[in-house]
């Protein structure tokens, strides 16, 4: 006999109290009426101060997970999400939450992250920096040809046939690697991205092009990537799962007769079950292979397999108080105090930096003109080409950058050759920074650290470990991604022998 299914209740006239971790909003409740203490349960799409029926869809010991099956009231707080996606794509789950009390969780995201994991001394906490651009502010999209269109699940109860367009063209449904829902209008890219993308769904569809199948691994039309840079500069990459040169020739020139906007036309044949493409040939239709952002005058380049931050507004904000942080700012840009606080004093010389998980030189670059020289460090081979291009780009003659893991290179003997740096800037990914480079870090010993992160809870653990070394001397959050619940976090440190 099977096991008998766990009993899941609904419970009424639930309140949510707040928002909480991976975009969800939050209730404590009991579950029975005789249990002795309340549980919290995580509720997509809700909002502080919504009273609803919860539906719980998940019950773990500690916590529970459930969504909303009827609204009594809704929150005060709440806003209409202007995005006829919403709730289904998966993405931007904030819309229906006013800008500013997303800056407030956010905020207290990283409080909590530094007081409750990394339990150590800090100052006050900024006020977080929100982006002047609330939508259309991404620089890159990529979209997923499926030619099976998801069917909400209102349209599934319904028993409803479908005689429209099997296909489609859109994002992938969160949880669900071969579920693809069509797009019609994303607000999260200017408009290019939503005419380039609906145009070229309904030429493919008149052709008779097929669209991927996952599971089978075929179909001519996989992936489509649009990058939109600050300059205005555009560009668009088609992944095509088959290599068929007279189709292909049919949608590139459909794009290049239909968008002169595109500065950089490319494509990919891609005939691997996975869609990435940091080991495939890029193959150029028309224009250059890259296009070009720009801070301050530098100018970066940017091709199909780049990494750049996808705000560009606001990673040049990031990028500032990093290097305010580190004390490379030009003397203009600071205050009295922030003279006092952050430059370098002495015989005014400028310092040594290491700018660690450097990725394609960006800050690297942009630091550089402050610093004596900047010595970067990246793992992807293929980033530190970028980063070498970016400095010859800008005349910069002042960078050095090497590729590997981080522990091998940065030994005793490499900081021997290059110069114990004054300061050193961080970048790790997600998951933060692995013992092994906290160790190589704490021996080297610079004056100054300045972390840049986009997981507060991985820095607060980090940060931890240095604490016996260094001390908090600032903490600047900065929003890169309005309606959702990502925050980056940039720290500052001082050896603590030097304060």
């Amino acid at each position: 006999m099977g096991r008998k299914p766990k009993f899941l209740p609904l419970l009424e006239n639930v309140e949510i109290t707040a928002l909480a971790a991976e975009g969800k909003a939050l209730a404590r409740v009991k579950m029975r009426p005789d249990d002795e203490s309340a549980i919290v349960v995580f509720i997509p799409y809700g909002a502080p101060g919504d009273v609803a029926d919860i539906k719980i869809d998940r019950k773990k010991h500690s916590y529970a997970e459930g969504h909303i099956e009827r609204m009594v009231a809704p929150s005060p707080l709440r806003v209409d999400a202007p995005c006829r996606h919403f709730g289904v794509c998966g993405g931007c789950k904030w819309q229906h939450i006013p800008y500013s009390e997303q800056l407030k969780c956010k905020q207290q995201t990283v409080e909590d992250a530094l007081t409750r994991i990394g339990k150590i001394e800090l100052p006050e906490v900024s006020p977080i920096l929100g982006s002047k651009e609330i939508w259309r502010y991404r620089n890159k999209m990529e979209y997923t040809f499926s030619d099976k269109k998801w069917r909400t699940w209102e349209d599934v109860k319904s028993g409803r046939t479908f005689d429209d367009c099997p296909n489609a063209l859109g994002f992938h449904i969160p949880g669900a690697f071969d579920k693809v829902l069509h797009i019609e209008e994303c607000h999260l890219q200017a408009g290019l991205g939503d005419r380039l993308r609906n145009a070229l769904y309904d030429f493919a569809n008149e052709q008779g092009l097929t669209f991927y199948n996952i599971r089978e691994n075929r179909g001519l039309l996989r992936i489509l990537m649009v990058r939109i840079a600050s300059t205005g500069q555009c560009m668009a990459c088609v992944q095509f799962g088959e290599d068929d040169p007279e189709k292909i020739a049919l949608v590139m020139n459909f794009l290049k007769e239909s968008f002169p906007e595109l500065t950089s036309l490319l494509y990919v044949v891609n005939l691997k079950v996975n869609d990435t493409i940091s080991d495939q040939e890029i193959k150029v239709w028309s224009g250059p292979d890259y296009i070009e952002e720009e801070m301050e005058g530098l100018r970066f380049r940017v091709n199909a397999k780049s990494f750049y931050q996808t705000n560009s507004a606001q990673a040049y904000e990031l990028y500032k108080v990093a290097r305010k942080f580190a004390g490379l700012a030009p003397q203009d840009e600071l205050t009295d105090e922030e003279k006092e606080r952050y430059g370098y004093a002495g015989n005014g010389d400028k310092p040594l930096a290491y700018d660690l998980y450097t990725g394609t030189g960006t800050i690297a670059n942009f630091i550089a003109r402050g610093a004596r020289q900047v010595v970067g460090i990246e793992y992807v081979e293929a980033a530190i080409d970028d980063a070498k291009l970016n400095a010859k780009v800008n005349g910069l003659d002042n960078t050095l950058f090497y590729a590997g893991d981080m522990k091998d290179i940065l030994t005793d003997d490499f900081v021997d050759r290059h110069g114990v740096p004054d300061v050193m800037v961080i970048d790790p990914p997600r998951a933060g920074m692995h013992t092994d480079v906290i160790d190589v870090i704490m021996k080297a010993a610079p004056a100054t650290i300045v972390y840049v992160s986009c997981n507060p809870a991985t820095q607060a653990r980090d940060l931890a470990l240095m604490d016996s070394k260094y001390a908090v001397t600032d903490v600047q959050p900065v929003d890169m991604f309005p309606h959702t619940h990502h925050v980056e976090n940039v720290v500052r440190m001082k050896r603590k022998d030097l304060l």
